[in-house]
């Protein structure tokens, strides 16, 4: 039997920073990749 797609987002491990593997709040299906903490990091290095 096929799963619902609900029931599939619901199973979805928590998303994690690719950068320090910390627990982003977003929601899965989001592209954000790196925590708040991380990405401003990255926006102070390139300026």
């Amino acid at each position: 039997m096929m799963m619902s797609s609900v029931e599939f987002f619901r199973n979805l491990p928590p998303k994690q920073c690719t950068k320090c593997g910390n627990t982003l709040d977003e929601m899965h299906e989001s592209y954000i990749q790196k925590c708040d903490e991380c990405e401003q990091e990255s926006r102070v290095a390139n300026l």
